[in-house]
């Protein structure tokens, strides 16, 4: 074909090559405007629209869904998508086209990876042009979501019966994307149909197979399908991909209740919390009924999602509700500080540390502090705001006699232990309930994760004269032991020296 001449004339593939993303961007800049790429694009598309009824459907169609999926598509995904009839009750098998037909409708613009079993588009320059050409489709997410509920909503679909959930692909291609990934599209867009679709999908969502994989994909392998408490409702899940118009629409039908609890346990308001979706969170936190400190079954509030996702919109929206207490422990004591402080999300700990009612130095049920998770995740920036708190002991141990810098050394952290070692306060030579020392785990570390840090981080707990580098542990074994029995000779070295 005359494109496929083009672009190997171009030699386009030896653009992939270079160094930077920015090179070869510039190559394909010069190569559009001398060589006219755009238009050999513009004539391809042209030809696929002028090939008319279903060859030009079913051409565009899959241009538009390989360039606007979330995901790359297999082949029988694409081949069932283009085959739903819009509104249909029924999924017509005979309807589903061959890949050989796409391929031939897409006037070669499109291929398929043997290896990933997926559909693509033929280049990468062929993504950017439509990228740079949105008006070759019209409303395209929004179409998607169409398409996407049309088939949730078919009589195939509603009978599957409920142990098909766990391998879908065998039974139904096509479900695994649409029950995953609708939402996103409706979220980015949605029509007055696609609203309609949505809320007819949504109001018998629970026991729905989609809703059942949804549940399943997002970390819940165990799903309970005899247990008496409804799985996983309609206004859940509208919150869970932040589709606000349709989550106020089911609001206000009758019998949803803004603030029920299904299966997992949390309310609408924590799921749209968890994923940060802001708008959701605000209608929510409009109704009186919401209660926004409210516990899921692992005693964790919408606080809590907002936190360990990183939510920081979110965080603040819920910190200007009295009723919501920052310091509100899980079931293992954990307060969200502590996981901030974990998952190095400095800006959610900067905001909680700002807060009076937060305190700064609450263990868990493991003793566990804030600093002491931060210095066990390595998070520098975490153990800097800790520390100049007063209030926190920089050597507070946990339940098993670990204190931060045991788990610092053993993380191999040269900038926390720097820290730790800078506050009076620290003994350099605490043992633990094993009788390790710091030193002793950072002998033993070394030859697992990098000897450099390791090394670092013994020489700097050697310059201090507490520590005593024969100490043994309860076994008997020295540092010194755990570093031959590990083979860091270079720490080695270092004790004998």
């Amino acid at each position: 074909m005359i494109f496929r001449f083009l672009l190997a004339s171009l030699n386009i593939d030896g653009i992939l090559q270079e160094s930077t993303v920015y090179r070869r961007r510039q190559r394909l800049s010069k190569i559009t405007d001398g060589l006219g790429l755009g238009d050999v694009y513009d004539a391809t598309i042209d030809r696929i629209k002028a090939q008319g009824g279903d060859k030009s459907r079913l051409g565009m169609g899959a241009l538009m869904w390989i360039s606007h999926a979330e995901r790359p598509l297999e082949e029988d995904e694409l081949c069932h998508a283009l085959a739903i009839e819009l509104g249909s009750r029924d999924f017509d098998a005979d309807n589903i086209p061959s890949i050989r037909t796409l391929i031939g409708c897409c006037q070669g613009l499109i291929t398929v990876d043997k290896e990933a079993s997926t559909v693509r588009l033929v280049h990468f320059t062929l993504k950017e042009y439509l990228s740079a050409h949105p008006d070759i489709f019209s409303s395209p997410h929004s179409a998607i979501a169409e398409i996407c509920l049309t088939y949730l909503n078919s009589q195939q679909v509603r009978a599957l019966p409920d142990d098909s959930w766990s391998d879908p692909d065998d039974l139904e291609p096509f479900l695994r994307y649409c029950s995953l990934y609708w939402g996103v599209h409706a979220k980015r867009e949605l029509s007055d149909y696609g609203r309609s679709l949505a809320l007819e999908l949504l109001q018998e969502y629970d026991g729905h197979i989609s809703a059942i994989y949804l549940i399943w994909h997002i970390g819940h392998p165990d799903v309970n399908l005899d247990s008496p408490i409804p799985l996983f409702g309609g206004l859940h899940c509208a919150s869970f991909f932040g589709i606000v118009e349709v989550a106020t629409a089911l609001i206000e039908m009758q019998g949803y209740s803004a603030n029920e609890r299904y299966y997992l346990g949390d309310s609408p308001l924590a799921w749209a919390a968890r994923n940060g979706h802001e708008e959701v969170v605000k209608m929510l936190l409009g109704r009186e009924e919401v209660d926004p400190d409210e516990t899921n079954d692992h005693g964790e509030t919408p606080l809590f999602h907002a936190v360990r996702k990183g939510n920081e919109e979110v965080l603040k929206l819920l910190l200007r509700r009295e009723e919501v207490n920052p310091d509100h422990p899980d079931i293992d004591g954990r307060t969200p500080l502590s996981y901030a402080a974990s998952e190095g999300l400095d800006r959610a700990v900067k905001i909680l540390l700002g807060r009076e009612d937060v305190n700064p130095d609450r263990p868990d049920h493991d003793g566990g502090t804030p600093l002491l998770y931060a210095a066990m995740g390595i998070r520098g920036e975490a153990v800097r705001m800790l520390l100049g708190r007063g209030e926190v002991n920089p050597d507070s141990p946990d339940n098993r006699g670990q204190t931060p810098l045991s788990y610092a050394a053993q993380g191999g952290c040269v900038e926390v232990v720097k820290m730790l070692l800078g506050r009076e306060e620290v003994n350099p030579d605490c043992s633990d309930n094993d009788g390790r020392t710091p030193l002793s785990y950072a002998a033993e570390c070394g030859s697992r994760w990098g000897f450099e840090k390791y090394v670092r981080v013994v020489k700097m707990l050697l310059e201090r004269a507490e520590v005593n580098f024969g100490k043994p542990d309860n076994r008997g074994q020295t540092p010194l032991w755990y570093a031959i029995d590990e083979g860091n000779e270079e720490v080695v070295k270092i004790l004998l020296g």
